[in-house]
């Protein structure tokens, strides 16, 4: 079992860590850069090059079953999914088979709507503790239930 964490803009990067380390799961950060060596011996920081989605597809690669995705990117999410992996997004939000669909679609309806109305903002309400909270209880409860019995 390995955590896979799309960490380029991933703000809960703290959070994995010290769920995994409770848990013993081997954690790999991957990002194009921007990210300090982690001399945590569970923390492998993995650097691939500039690109537009090679973190993604470097994940993509190796995540299947028994692994667990931390991603904010609804396409990789929806390649984990099919891979059997678990995902998680920053807010603790699953993404399952049964959803995945759905989520595919709103993001591109907005993708659409933002694209037609170039005054539209994106924003939306800060990270908060409360997210960083219920991220955490989400990742432990996924680690409980892909952990060897």
């Amino acid at each position: 079992m390995t955590i896979y964490v799309d960490a380029d803009a991933c703000p809960v990067k703290a959070e994995v860590k010290a769920v995994a380390e409770r848990h013993g799961v081997e954690v790999k950060l991957v990002a194009n850069g921007g990210l300090r060596p982690d001399p945590h011996p569970l923390v492998e920081v993995v650097f691939v090059p500039d690109g537009p989605d090679v973190a993604d597809m470097w994940i993509a690669d190796r995540a299947g079953a028994g692994d667990v995705v931390i991603t904010g990117d609804i396409p990789l999410a929806a390649k984990a999914v099919a891979a059997g992996a678990k995902v998680l997004k920053h807010n603790g939000e699953p993404l399952t088979q049964a959803n995945i669909g759905n989520v595919l679609a709103t993001r591109d309806l907005m993708a659409d709507l933002r694209a037609a109305d170039p005054f539209r903002q994106g924003g939306g309400k800060a990270f908060s503790k409360a997210d960083r909270s219920r991220f955490r209880e989400a990742l432990d409860r996924v680690l409980r239930s892909v952990a060897p019995r």
